[in-house]
């Protein structure tokens, strides 16, 4: 016996289904994500927090869940909605359901709906405030939409970031030891960088530039995460540019980066999510499928170099749908000394196409260090 839902958006129109995870009702962005896998490296993805996620491919849930392709220790996002759940959970690592991991955290969705109807909404109107409610549906349901928070002016890094300081180790040969900003970081992202011999040091989104000199790194990365660039406090990370710190920001460390060198950032109209975007590295002229979850952007000229306080920063790359910047690079003296990209290398689920990027910041750290 299924139990009614309903989808109720913030310009009024609803979508009526069945409960999906846990019944009750959740609040967020609704935000459209075009992977057709990996739907569990999304829940648990930090960045996701406070955001209603809308599945394109139209049945999920065939593989279940598992223990090893987390990548937090929760699922972050506040509502999931998908056309048809998978009836059964088939794969050889599957310790359970998707349905039953998301009722079991607590996460309130639907299913049934018309998913494809609901992303050309959002892809025509943007992305907007959104509520599901299940079981008792309120009579004032939009009215509740209306009256929760929304993500532009959000500060939440502070939700998601750890609480202490940690450290994974180099695997093999330590070769550099970095300062990890914890602003919402996917485990996958300290693997990479350990399995290249680096010592990570990850500390929380407070830690001031004393705390992060006081590790004595060879680099300075600055994590994903969730909210709006604005809210931030880039104080810490124009301090450790002016040291000449080797720096290496993805997501919402390359908005920051933008923001620490005096670029202004600004709210997309329904933003880039999914594992199949098209960006252009313009320093080697590849063309890269990227995975992205970016409701922001920077807003930096593309046509030309710009003098900032810590060198001359410049468009690195470029996303081939609409031409939003996706990457900034920093150089002093014509040698490179930062750099960022707006979508995620780590790449948990997949593609592999940017994972060159940990070697890029590799090279930089050795370059600095000779």
């Amino acid at each position: 016996m299924t139990t009614d839902a309903l989808l109720v958006l913030e310009d009024g129109r609803t979508f009526r289904g069945d409960a999906y995870g846990a019944v009750g009702e959740t609040f967020g962005e609704a935000v459209f994500s075009t992977g057709m896998t990996g739907y569990q490296e999304t829940l648990t993805d930090p960045s996701y927090h406070r955001q209603v996620v809308v599945m394109t491919a139209p049945q999920i849930g065939n593989t279940g869940v598992n223990l090893e392709d987390l990548e937090s220790s929760r699922i972050w996002v506040s509502g999931y909605v998908v056309r048809e759940p998978s009836r059964i959970a088939s794969n050889w690592r599957s310790t359970g359901s998707l349905d039953g991991a998301l009722r079991d955290q607590g996460v309130v969705g639907i299913s049934g709906i018309d998913t494809r109807a609901l992303t050309r909404h959002l892809r025509d109107r943007g992305a907007m405030r959104v509520g599901i409610f299940s079981g008792d549906i309120p009579p004032d349901a939009l009215e509740r939409v209306l009256a929760s928070p929304q993500m532009a002016g959000a500060d939440l890094c502070g939700e998601v970031s750890t609480d202490e300081a940690y450290v994974v180790p180099a695997v093999g040969e330590k070769r550099f030891s970095v300062v990890a900003l914890d602003l919402g970081i996917k485990a996958n992202t300290p693997r990479m960088m350990s399995e290249r011999g680096i010592d990570v040091h990850v500390l929380p989104a407070s830690a001031s530039a004393d705390d992060i000199r006081a590790v004595g790194a060879d680099g300075l990365f600055y994590s994903n995460g969730p909210g709006d660039p604005a809210t931030y406090d880039v104080t810490v990370l124009q301090a450790l540019l002016a040291d000449g710190m080797p720096y290496f920001g993805i997501c919402f460390g390359n908005q920051l980066f933008g923001r620490a060198l005096g670029f202004g950032t600004y709210k997309l109209k329904y933003g880039h999510r999914g594992i199949n975007q098209p960006v252009m590295d313009r320093t080697t002229g590849k063309v890269e499928v990227t995975a992205h979850n970016h409701g922001f952007a920077v807003d930096a000229p593309t046509d030309r170099p710009t003098a900032t306080p810590f060198g001359e920063a410049t468009v690195s790359h470029l996303c081939l749908n609409d031409d939003v910047v996706e990457g900034l690079e920093l150089r002093r003296d014509g040698v490179l000394s930062a750099f960022s990209v707006q979508y995620h290398p780590e790449a948990a689920a997949g593609p592999h196409d940017a994972a060159y990027l940990f070697d890029r910041f590799c090279d930089l750290m050795e370059s600095a260090r000779a």
